[in-house]
């Protein structure tokens, strides 16, 4: 059913900034806290939106965000893309491990989202509803490489891609694969 709770694993490579530390993280998404943007998870999913997208925006005690799509062309696909925001619910808040969407304003949710790696409840009156928390490997989000901090421009990796980001940055942390688990494969976790 549309409401029931699912789960997202997410590969990452060059933990730490080194190519060959990897790991992973699975992050438990609740359509009823956000229908819209659980909706939008699955589709990013499985359009492999997010492979080998980059963690272009980390900032320590903030928040880790990703999902441009490292392909420019599929990249201008997913921009004009916007759905429309859930209503924020007073029993859900932005906690650390908790994962929402980045938006510029109303109504402009894409493809990015961010894992809160604090408690960042100021965000909840802004308008940023969570859609789902990470239940394992927070210890690796904690990996994601935020030696670069806010430094990545976001509109050249809108227009470049991964070749910007490979080129001035290229030790940022990346997805390797995304993958929505079954219930039965979430028992093995």
């Amino acid at each position: 059913a549309p409401d029931d709770v699912f789960l997202l694993k997410v590969e990452l490579s060059y933990l730490d900034g080194k190519k060959d530390e990897k790991g992973s993280f699975v992050i438990e998404v609740h359509p009823e806290w956000a229908p819209l943007g659980a909706e939008r998870i699955r589709a990013i999913v499985e359009e492999g939106a997010w492979h080998t997208a980059r963690m272009f925006r980390v900032v320590p005690g903030f928040v880790a965000q990703w999902g441009i799509p490292g392909k420019p062309t599929v990249a201008a696909r997913w921009r004009d893309f916007r759905i429309k925001d859930d209503p924020v619910r007073e029993d859900v808040q932005n906690l650390k491990g908790y994962v929402t969407f980045a938006k510029s304003g109303p109504d402009t949710r894409t493809t990015q989202v961010f894992v809160n790696l604090a408690d960042n409840t100021n965000l909840d009156s802004m308008g940023f509803p969570p859609f789902g928390k990470v239940i394992k490997g927070m210890d690796v989000v904690e990996r994601i490489n935020s030696k670069h901090g806010e430094k990545p421009d976001q509109g050249e990796i809108q227009s470049s891609g991964n070749a910007y980001l490979k080129q001035k940055f290229p030790d940022l942390t990346v997805i390797t694969k995304t993958t929505i688990l079954d219930p039965a494969e979430s028992e093995e976790l």
